[in-house]
């Protein structure tokens, strides 16, 4: 059931990730080997804003279950998928557990992801994949990725602070006639924060987005 079934606002899943509190300055060291799950609260405010109602999915919620019930989900962005789902070098696994280190890959953030994914996908729910989420995407569906990618015309900004309004933006182009062009027009600023990029499309991906002599940015299924 979703909410355009039911004439409810529509529910929204959102992932995130888990790390131990030891992590955070503030926490009570009482607590600092105990987990929590942590999400980023823009993507909420969104679709609280767009009139729908976000769900945070911890990796406990069962894809298939979750996916009876939500109307849309967003892959958020994070650590590198591991390359053995890809082919990568698996050389650059350093074997840290990642709930004492947010940059170390994640082994079960990518089960949950990928599983989310081709639950979404075999329903029919529509899915964002924002940085992160749009590798986990691809990948799901076969694809391979750029390990790092090169110095070029376009900055990525994925070793520098966070980018703020208007730093680095350089404009994306939709394909006429694609989702990205309904929404956004024929054009738009952004900038990329990744070091990263999607190299073969998965299957029944196409691209729709992309900057001059740079990868692609957008490649809703």
């Amino acid at each position: 059931m979703n909410g355009k079934a039911s004439g409810r606002k529509p529910l929204v899943g959102i992932t995130g990730r888990r790390f131990q509190l030891s992590l955070l300055a503030s926490a009570d060291p009482r607590y600092g080997k105990a987990c929590m799950d942590s999400f980023m609260s823009a993507f909420a405010t969104r679709i609280a804003q767009a009139g729908g109602v976000p769900v945070h999915l911890p990796y406990d919620a069962d894809p298939a279950d979750v996916c009876e019930w939500l109307s849309g989900v967003v892959i958020t962005g994070g650590q590198d998928v591991h390359p053995d789902r890809w082919g990568g070098d698996a050389s650059v696994v350093r074997g840290i557990d990642p709930r004492t280190d947010t940059q170390a890959h994640d082994p079960e953030r990518d089960e949950y992801e990928f599983a989310l994914t081709r639950a979404a996908i075999d329903r029919g729910i529509p899915l964002l994949g924002v940085c992160r989420g749009v590798q986990v995407l691809n990948v799901a569906l076969g694809g391979t990725l750029i390990a790092d990618l090169p110095p070029g015309p376009v900055p990525h900004l994925s070793q520098q602070g966070a980018p703020t309004d208007g730093d680095a933006e350089h404009v994306v182009t939709f394909e006429p006639g694609s989702t990205a062009a309904r929404v956004f027009g024929p054009s738009m600023l952004t900038n990329s924060w990744h070091h990263q990029a999607l190299d073969r499309c998965g299957t029944g991906l196409v691209v729709t987005g992309r900057i001059l002599n740079d990868p692609v940015k957008r490649r809703p299924r």
